[in-house]
């Protein structure tokens, strides 16, 4: 367990949760209209906002993108009030933009942040992801074996059959082959349209019966997932996937040099860490917001986890519009 920074001081695990909350609720007056760029402009608005509210002298490490391409909440882009500590910060203002559109599971507002080099500036580009929760031996996973190999490894160190394992996985035709192997093993396969952050932490809680997430999904995701991990336990290991040259020299840009490195979890976040998530629709994870009293109350469900403590608490709340 990582020592207790001196930046992060407690205080900041509650506000940071008032953040993602904003960015929930506001994205929550667009759940179900269709609109995904409209749903996640509100969100980086008003997690933005927040965020400008706090004493801290924030970086944005992992954001909507570039600052040419994304006008707010852009990699690099400092936040806060200016008077406090240097925090990175890892965010995703609406994490599932499309799940949030049509009104699906697991839509969350997530965020995480570090002392100043504590996570990773992931380009952003593909991330090939491998994850299990806690109580395992270290090295159970290892991106360089097989999908079928981890599995077995999994399986030996539960002390299951292989057939017992169920994987979680983006659905998405890129993963066919690895769908296919699973099953041919008899492998359990969850398929998650989005929200891949919550399906990697899903591997953490003995609940959602998921012993393991495969596939590739976003880099910044995986960053975040990876605070959260660093929170609960659990092994994670990454890889970042390039198309084109172009995002070759993203990556070397933000100070990337070895390509094929296949990152452990604790390179992904280092130290202490603070991961908080709310949720905009209902999923596994948290409630979704909801709306009462004749639509001027609105109830949010928050979790906010801490690295250094490995506390994890609920945050259940009540927003009144009209105050």
């Amino acid at each position: 367990m990582p020592t207790a920074s001196k930046v992060l001081d407690r205080v900041l695990v509650l506000e940071m949760v008032r953040v993602t909350e904003a960015a929930a609720i506001a994205a929550s007056t667009l759940t179900g209209r269709g609109d995904e760029k409209a749903a996640d402009a509100a969100a980086v608005e008003a997690m933005r906002a927040a965020l400008n509210e706090l004493p801290m002298e924030g970086t944005v490490v992992i954001g909507e993108g570039e600052r040419d391409e994304a006008p707010m909440l852009y990699i690099g882009e400092k936040v806060g009030t200016g008077n406090g500590p240097k925090i990175d910060i890892a965010l995703d203002p609406l994490e599932g933009t499309t799940i949030c559109a049509k009104s699906g599971p697991n839509s969350l507002a997530v965020l995480a942040i570090a002392e100043a080099g504590g996570l990773l500036n992931a380009p952003d580009v593909y991330m090939d992801k491998l994850a299990v929760g806690p109580g395992l031996p270290a090295g159970v996973i290892d991106l360089d074996r097989t999908p079928t190999q981890n599995v077995e490894a999994i399986a030996a160190a539960k002390g299951v059959k292989p057939s017992e394992i169920i994987a979680c996985v983006l659905d998405r035709p890129r993963h066919e082959a690895l769908i296919a192997e699973l099953r041919a093993i008899g492998c359990g396969v969850v398929l998650i349209g989005d929200g891949d952050v919550a399906g990697v932490i899903a591997t953490s809680d003995p609940d959602t019966t998921i012993d393991v997430y495969m596939g590739s999904g976003g880099a910044p995701e995986g960053v975040l997932a990876c605070a959260a991990l660093r929170c609960v336990g659990g092994q994670f290991k990454g890889r970042l996937l390039f198309r084109n040259d172009d995002e070759r020299a993203r990556a070397r840009k933000w100070g990337i040099e070895d390509l094929d490195r296949q990152y452990d979890l604790k390179e992904l976040a280092k130290g202490d860490c603070i991961f908080a998530a709310t949720g905009v629709t209902d999923g596994s994870l948290l409630a979704g917001v909801k709306r009462k009293g004749k639509g001027k109350v609105m109830t949010t469900e928050s979790v906010v986890m801490r690295a250094s403590s490995g506390t994890v608490r609920w945050v259940k709340g009540e927003h009144r519009l009209d105050q």
